[in-house]
Order: structure tokens, then C-alpha cells, then sequence
């Protein structure tokens, strides 16, 4: 399988998809994408397609690759190294506010047309619970550094863009990896 290779978003499927879902969704696309398809067909995307539904169409072999897909997006946000030392609690709450936006800002540029995070997901990939990040999030809210999409998710704005760029060096913040770099 391709490290790159998301099966749930090249079936276009939910990760939380029925199996039957998964199944009607597939014989769909396998029709459209079937090298015997004169006007859609496509060998590379039908195998893939095919690989996809192999693994997802099968209990246990979903359950691994579900733990290897969430190990494979930690990894990919995954901050890799922690600040030289904190000092005390604003410090540490300033890393905190600069992790937050470094993150919404790597996903503004690795998805563009999807440039919001869900809180949950920002709990994880900061490793911090939610009742650390509400005031951190009310901060950068109120300084107008970040903001709450239609689907409550949080996205960078270019008033946080520049704020991260002129802070960026301070407390050796951690870097993480560019759409290029994730792979």
C-alpha cells in the first residue's frame, strides 16, 4: 500500500462507512474505473480501488489498517522535538498558542480547500485535552489569529499566518512537516 494512499478517501467513503456502504460505493467506481470502460476506464485507479476495497471490505484487515491510518496521520502532524525549556506557565501557554497555529497553518497549506481542523483532532495532534486548549483557542479567537468555521472546525487567518511567521524562531518551536514533507 502506498503511504499517501487514503482507502476510505479513494472509495470516498466515511471512515465510519457500513460494509455495505463500502460495497456499493465500490462496485460504483469499479464500473467507472474497469479497464474495459472504453470512455472511464483506468488501470492504475481500478487497482488501486480494487486494493482498497481488499482491505476494507474485511473485518480484520480494516481494524489494521485503521490503527495503521491513524498512526500514519499522527505521525504525519507529529511535533518532533520540544521546546529547550520552559520556564514557567505563560511560556508554556505561549508554545501552546504557537503549536495551535503552526498546526492550523500546516493544514491551511497541506489542504487548502479543507483548511479546518476539528478541536478533537487539534487535541490530538497538540497532545494537549481540550479543557488546556479552550483558553488558548479563546486567545488567538480574540486576537483574531485563528477563527471557528460553519462546521465549528478552526482555521488560520492571515493575521495568525503573520503572527507565526514573526514568532516562529521563539522557543524553538517544533516543525512540522509541509505537504511535501508528510509523506
Amino acid at each position: 500500500m502506498s503511504q499517501d494512499l487514503d482507502y476510505y478517501e479513494l472509495l470516498q467513503v466515511n471512515p465510519a462507512a457500513e460494509p455495505e456502504t463500502i460495497h456499493r460505493v465500490y462496485r460504483l467506481l469499479a464500473q467507472r474505473y474497469h479497464p474495459d470502460n472504453q470512455q472511464s476506464g483506468n488501470v492504475e485507479r481500478f487497482r488501486a480501488l480494487h486494493e482498497a476495497y481488499t482491505v476494507l471490505s474485511d473485518p480484520e484487515s480494516r481494524a489494521r489498517y485503521d490503527i495503521s491510518r491513524e498512526e500514519r496521520k499522527q505521525q504525519r502532524w507529529r511535533l518532533t522535538a520540544a521546546p529547550a525549556r520552559v520556564e514557567n506557565d505563560y511560556e508554556l501557554e505561549q508554545f501552546i498558542r504557537l503549536t495551535v497555529l503552526e498546526v492550523l497553518c500546516a493544514q491551511r497549506r497541506a489542504e487548502p480547500l479543507r483548511p479546518g481542523v476539528m478541536f478533537t483532532d487539534l487535541e490530538s495532534l497538540t497532545g494537549k485535552p481540550r479543557e488546556h486548549l479552550e483558553f488558548t483557542i479563546w486567545y488567538l479567537s480574540q486576537k483574531k489569529l485563528l477563527q471557528r468555521g460553519d462546521s465549528s472546525q478552526l482555521t488560520i487567518t492571515v493575521e495568525g499566518v503573520d503572527y507565526l511567521e514573526q514568532h516562529h524562531g521563539s522557543m524553538g518551536l517544533r516543525r512540522l512537516p509541509t505537504g511535501a514533507d508528510a509523506a
